[in-house]
């Protein structure tokens, strides 16, 4: 049976990851100078403002306002009139202190208080969250978000290298694949908005995207004569950033994991240190899931874990393999269960996650990058 499935992705001009890269910027300025930081940064970017909030506890000295602005000189926002100056914008700030009353449960789990000795803080919240992997990719992504993330990475390099000077910070690309039982067989839609500077061509536009942004990163097998392509189609994209439409952290939750391919537990990762479960256990999860691939237990695996708030270990484990595993479930979640030490603690010393990583992780995607520790790949 033929179907067809459909991602999207962003670039990291966008608003709303705009808000995502300021906010990981100052947790990673956080862990550099005290690992332990406890980090909830959260970011809203308007016209000509950024206001930043959110409650840290960390011995760490930053200078956030400083942060802001390198974060978003790095992205490439310096024209007030477009989208945003990095020199002229203003910064608010409104940051607090964790609650005593979340730290509590932190602290010492549950677990502890019971005389479990268990020896782990507890999670920073209740919550369910998801990790996946298929075989589709060799980075064990889905086709779809896989190759919407590579044609939002290449806009950026092109930008930023010249190559295409007239490109400006904010776009999105969204991918089609069309699959016949389950399997890729090739790319239907291809859609790429992208800012641009006011002088420039429409056609001249459409050309060079087509010609140096898809065809430069979309496999040519994948692509036919009955590929459509939509290239800026309202026409003109002059105005964008926070100038054209607000910023939030948090807001691109399905770009930043499986393109909407696997479910999502809802909870954001941007600006959270790894005692938040939503960030930690949701990478944990992926991790799993990758070696359960990587391993040929299944061709397709899903797991989802949920957490109680204060407690260490967690509620439910549950393992979906889509009708592809060579072993039932029931054994892989015993597996996950002997071989892996799923409190907050366990993970964070597993997968080493009190290191200054995250804005690594910002754009494209938190996962399907073979260089960030949950990606690894071990014998299972």
């Amino acid at each position: 049976m033929k179907k067809l499935f459909t991602s999207e992705s962003v670039t990291e001009g966008h608003p709303d990851k705009l808000c995502d890269y300021i906010s990981d910027s100052v947790l990673d300025a956080c862990l550099k100078e005290d690992k332990y930081s406890r980090v909830a940064c959260e970011t809203v970017a308007g016209k000509g403002e950024i206001f930043i909030t959110g409650e840290i506890t960390s011995n760490a000295n930053i200078d956030i306002e400083k942060i802001a602005r390198n974060a978003i000189k790095e992205i490439g926002y310096d024209n007030e009139n477009l989208d945003m100056d990095y020199r002229t914008c203003k910064i608010n700030l409104n940051i607090s202190k964790q609650s005593p009353d979340i730290a509590l449960g932190v602290d010492k789990s549950l677990e502890d208080k019971i005389g479990e000795n268990l020896e782990s803080m507890g999670a920073g919240d209740q919550g369910i969250m998801f990790g996946f992997a298929c075989d589709e990719t060799d980075v064990y992504m889905p086709l779809p978000i896989y190759l919407a993330h590579k044609l939002s990475k290449k806009l950026t390099e092109l930008r930023k290298n010249g190559v295409i000077d007239y490109l400006r910070p904010d776009g999105k690309t969204q991918v089609t694949v069309e699959y016949d039982d389950d399997k890729p067989i090739r790319v239907d839609t291809i859609v790429i908005s992208t800012q641009h500077s006011e002088d420039i061509d429409l056609e001249i536009l459409r050309k060079d995207i087509k010609e140096k942004v898809i065809k430069e990163t979309v496999p040519e097998e994948l692509l036919d004569d009955n590929t459509k392509y939509y290239i800026n189609p309202t026409g003109r994209f002059v105005i964008g950033g926070p100038l054209g439409d607000s910023g939030l952290t948090g807001r691109k939750i399905i770009v930043d994991t499986y393109g909407g391919y696997s479910r999502h537990g809802g909870g954001a990762f941007s600006g959270k240190d790894s005692s938040k479960v939503d960030r930690s256990a949701a990478y944990m999860a992926r991790f799993i899931a990758k070696n359960i691939v990587a391993n040929k237990l299944a061709k397709k695996c899903e797991i989802q874990f949920s957490y109680a708030i204060g407690v260490a270990k967690p509620v439910s484990i549950y393992v979906d393999t889509f009708g592809t595993g060579v072993v039932p479930e029931e054994e892989i979640v015993d597996l996950i269960y002997k071989k892996f030490e799923l409190t907050p603690t366990g993970i964070i010393n597993y997968l080493n996650l009190r290191s200054p990583i995250y804005t690594e992780t910002t754009n494209y995607g938190h996962f399907g990058k073979d260089d960030l520790p949950w990606e690894k790949v071990i014998k299972i």
